[in-house]
């Protein structure tokens, strides 16, 4: 489920997975897809790039909150509304607690989810800026400080709350570690990725 996070834009957000069949994420009311999160991290320590950068992302954006929905009311199955109501009546909160884990199969989702969201959002592409003076990211509208934004990509790593089911991360999340720890200076440095304890799966 998404978390709260601090931006030096808007103060705390949302960003997280919101439904475990699907590897989409938000970012308050901008969606990607978690493999195209990774991919794109993966580009930029690619590039050797330790000053400022600037490329930009492919997003959907959802302007109206009832276009977007209500994540705890679909949750419920009480209030399926917008975009994430119609996803939950697709698919639907596990009913047993045990089985609320992130499947890292869910890109297998993508085009189900990608014709859903369609109906409500605008297709549009944002800048993605490092500032290596302010030592901050912007993600379109949104401003973090860098151990925020390495927050995000720890997140992802993780699988969220509740964490990738069975700990088991998928090739693009374990691709884009592995890049990340290859270039560990400008932008990621400072990162560091802790696995729980092997008999531990919170």
């Amino acid at each position: 489920m998404p978390l709260a996070f601090d931006s030096l834009s808007h103060g705390s957000i949302a960003f997280g997975f919101f439904n475990i069949d699907s590897d989409m994420l938000l970012l308050d009311r901008y969606f990607f897809f978690s493999t195209d999160f990774c991919e794109h991290i993966s580009s930029i320590a690619e590039s050797d790039e330790e000053g400022s950068f600037k490329t930009s992302w492919q997003v959907y954006h959802i302007d109206n909150p009832e276009d977007i929905g209500d994540l705890m009311g679909a949750i419920h199955g009480v209030h399926y509304q917008g975009f994430i109501g119609e996803l939950y009546r697709r698919f639907p909160f596990p009913e047993r607690p045990e089985d609320f884990k992130q499947k890292p199969e869910g890109v297998k989702t993508r085009a189900l989810v990608e014709d859903m969201i369609a109906k409500y959002a605008e297709h549009i592409e944002i800048p993605f800026i490092t500032d290596k003076e302010a030592q901050s990211v912007e993600i379109g509208a949104y401003r973090f400080s860098r151990p925020s934004f390495h927050e995000l990509i720890k997140y992802v790593w993780r699988g969220g709350y509740p964490r990738w089911k069975d700990e088991v991360k998928p090739d693009y999340v374990l691709a884009m570690k592995r890049k990340i720890e290859q270039q560990k200076t400008g932008l990621f440095e400072g990162i560091f990725f802790i696995d729980p304890p092997s008999d531990c799966h919170a």
